[in-house]
């Protein structure tokens, strides 16, 4: 069941919808900038970056790299997966 705290706080941003959808594997924030232009052609690298961040920080997703100063690699969560998989029946 999708958690509806997150859902919420996901779907309230245009940005963080485009990336979520766009985020089909493991990836770095800028692989996730160029995926999420198909969504929505206003996201900024710095936007990208920074939602992931939170991603993180909200259990959405998690950082498997976090060494890497440069190129981290992230990854959905099981919430994450679950409200991607609700945005994308959405449309």
């Amino acid at each position: 069941m999708v958690n509806l705290n997150l859902y919420a706080w996901v779907v309230g941003g245009k940005q963080r919808i485009a990336i979520l959808k766009a985020f089909c594997r493991e990836l770095t924030p800028s692989q996730l900038h160029k995926l999420s232009k198909q969504y929505n052609d206003k996201i900024s690298m710095n936007n990208a970056s920074d939602v992931v961040r939170s991603f993180a920080k909200k259990g959405i997703a998690v950082c498997l790299t976090p060494e890497n100063k440069i190129g981290r690699i992230y990854k959905l969560t099981s919430d994450g997966e679950e409200i991607r998989n609700e945005l994308l029946r959405e449309g």
